[in-house]
């Protein structure tokens, strides 16, 4: 089983349901159970005031009971951040060990810059 997917506003975009497998490659090279995350999709509350701009989302990653939100203006902006900030290699080799489990490794790279 792979990872799940949520929305309450409509389906993901096909390319991004193309991109999925792939995704799931590079999780599990990564050490990563793909099956362990959900990803929802939801109008984002803050931003969706039609005469403030334009529609944006807030993407949802639940994992082993926590989680984090971004705000994304699609489907592709959200699965290539998602990829660079959680499955890029690991460039700090030379640091101690993060403290803590999967979410803990998933926001220490959250936290680097791009």
């Amino acid at each position: 089983m792979g990872i799940m997917l949520q929305s309450s506003v409509g389906p993901f975009d096909e390319s991004f349901l193309i991109r999925i497998p792939q995704l799931e490659r590079m999780m599990m090279l990564q050490g990563l159970d793909p099956s362990r995350f959900v990803i929802a999709k939801d109008r984002s509350l803050s931003t969706n005031a039609r005469p403030f701009g334009s529609r944006l989302w807030d993407y949802t990653v639940f994992v082993d009971g926590d989680h984090f939100t971004v705000t994304k203006p699609n489907d592709a902006s959200f699965l290539g951040y998602f990829v660079a900030r959680c499955l890029a290699p690991d460039d700090h080799a030379a640091m101690p060990p993060w403290p803590g489990g999967l979410l803990s490794r998933v926001l220490r790279w959250m936290a680097q810059p791009i």
